[in-house]
């Protein structure tokens, strides 16, 4: 069966059942239909409160993952079985997952539900319109460019100087017709002229802001603190001078309260905030991930993509907003993906080759080698494929070993919980063990440019970095208006350890390129482009939505 018809035959329990199993009742709960809920702020609060005492959270698990390849990784099925097999060894475990895009759900990478066994549920719902979550940062986003553009056509009275609106609107689509554009065509009534830009929704700063507030006040002040222009005299326009920013809060009231569903086997998932990791943060909001801390014993989160993107943004901005640390991080790999790293076309990944498999286990072992610096011990989830033969798990196995990580064979795919409880008692020990040391990678007070030359060097293990003259200037006016001790999120392909997507395996000795800058002062973080990575992707030749249908019963098909 397919995923989305294995998601089908489920039978789902009453989201209020699930809420019981940690301590929810039903009356701090808003119900959209019987299958899934938000927190009520009240609730919201009073498990932030429990979770500000550190005796009260639960032990933090962050999932990441090899550099994809097209052979397929899965970290959001891992991550779900992972769940599934701690609640089957007696351990009280929560799930805090992102919400999925529709950009890729109609574009090539498909939703993030999990697949085969270890999925969460409704699928369907959670991969298209949920509970109306980044529509709503869709709306609020847009609301801020026409109120931008509004203030400048009646009177401008703070002297915004149009060509520096550094504001885009966003959809949540794949759309590169949108990238570039021109507004205010027409007549005088119509707006003034001027050059634009769309990024897809789940890679603006209003998301990654909804993403890291904490509540409705914190919410306003990271809009008010928005720099969304500068006048003609070059002075920095902030977004709270237009005085509208009670309006943007109020689409956002419930956009910041975590949505709680179910995985098959009937365990609680919160699932909220959906920012991209090659593009922005990467990781499912702080309320999620504070509330799991909060109502279970074992917390289950990812970062999108690998370990070079998704997981060093959870360390180094999630923790620091959160004040949060994984206690154990574990990294998914195949043998099929390791073996397209190691140069095997994919047409041939089923036929057995150890040689491959070593070549490629070098992309592996970067990813090993980047969590330690941060002082977490990693686990390695073996995602099993039938075509793997004993030969290459044994030595994947011992490859890992060499490296100072366990490697572990994962089944949740097939078997759901149960072909993960082996992973589940290992990463619970390790979890427990008390072997994190938890560290950043880079201190807050050092320069926007030494930042990036550490993550370039130690992660990315590039020998030096190009900024552009013109970044350059911007990263110094960025210090200058006081935004130094801000960490940097860098925007790069998910394809390769570097900016390059056609290296594949562990490039080395390049030269890191940051071609833009983009101050998000209100996220509270500088984000630096390399390469020739996109805020807006296209859709491929063949797009996932030629195969996406729906009968008159409502019964839908080929999601996954």
């Amino acid at each position: 069966m397919t995923d989305i018809e294995i998601a089908q035959k489920n039978k789902m329990i009453p989201i209020t059942e699930v809420a019981q199993k940690i301590g929810i009742t039903e009356e701090n709960l808003e119900m959209y239909g019987k299958y899934k809920a938000k927190l009520t702020m009240e609730e919201l609060r009073a498990l932030q409160k429990k979770a500000s005492e550190p005796k009260n959270r639960g032990k933090l698990i962050l999932t990441t993952a090899l550099t994809p390849t097209p052979a397929g990784e899965g970290k959001s099925t891992v991550s779900i079985a992972l769940g599934d097999g701690l609640n089957k060894i007696g351990k009280k475990a929560v799930i805090a997952l992102r919400e999925p895009s529709l950009g890729p759900c109609f574009g090539v990478k498909g939703g993030a539900c999990g697949g085969g066994y270890a999925q969460i549920v409704p699928m369907e719902d959670i991969n298209l319109h949920f509970t109306g979550d980044i529509h709503a940062i869709s709306i609020a986003n847009n609301l801020i460019a026409a109120l931008i553009d509004n203030h400048i056509k009646q009177g401008n009275q703070l002297g915004i100087d149009p060509r520096t609106i550094s504001w885009k609107r966003c959809v949540d689509l794949n759309d590169r017709e949108l990238r570039n554009i021109v507004v205010g065509m027409g007549g005088i009534a119509d707006g003034m002229p001027r050059e634009d830009h769309f990024c897809i929704t789940v890679a603006s700063e209003l998301m990654a802001i909804i993403c890291l507030s904490t509540s409705i006040s914190d919410l306003k002040n990271r809009i008010d603190n928005i720099t969304v222009a500068k006048t003609f005299d070059k002075r920095p326009v902030k977004f709270g001078e237009l005085k509208c920013t009670g309006s943007i809060a109020v689409l956002l009231k419930d956009a910041i309260k975590p949505n709680l569903v179910q995985t098959l086997e009937k365990n609680p998932v919160f699932v909220h905030g959906g920012p991209f990791a090659n593009i922005a943060q990467g990781t499912n909001s702080v309320n999620a991930t504070i509330c799991a801390l909060a109502t279970g014993d074992y917390v289950v989160t990812e970062a999108g993509f690998a370990a070079d993107l998704g997981a060093e943004k959870f360390m180094d901005i999630k923790c620091r907003a959160a004040g949060i640390s994984p206690d154990v991080v574990v990294i998914v790999a195949t043998v099929r993906a390791l073996k397209m790293h190691g140069g095997m076309a994919k047409a041939d990944l089923s036929t057995p080759s150890v040689g491959a498999l070593q070549a490629g286990f070098e992309n592996l072992a970067v990813h090993i080698e980047n969590i330690a610096k941060f002082g977490v011990p990693a686990v390695v989830a073996v995602n099993k494929f039938i075509t793997d033969t004993d030969e290459e798990i044994a030595l994947l196995e011992k490859l890992c070993e060499a490296k100072g990580a366990k490697a572990v064979l994962c089944e949740g795919w097939g078997k759901g919980g149960e072909g993960a409880t082996e992973l589940a008692k290992v990463v619970a020990e390790v979890a427990d063990s008390g072997k994190a040391k938890f560290n950043y990678l880079y201190p807050a007070n050092l320069s926007f440019v030494d930042k990036i030359k550490i993550l370039a060097k130690e992660i990315y293990r590039a020998k030096d970095v190009d900024i552009a003259p013109a970044a350059l200037k911007k990263l110094r006016d960025f210090e200058e208006q006081g935004y130094k001790d801000l960490p940097v999120c860098v925007a790069k392909t998910q394809n390769s350890i570097s900016h390059d997507p056609k290296l594949m395996g562990a490039p080395k000795d390049y030269i890191f390129p940051v071609r833009d800058v983009q101050l998000y002062s209100g996220a509270g973080f500088v984000v630096a482009l390399a390469g020739e990575i996109m805020t807006m992707p296209g859709l491929p030749k063949l797009p996932a939505a030629l195969n996406i249908d729906i009968d008159d019963d409502g019964n839908i098909s080929g999601l996954f």
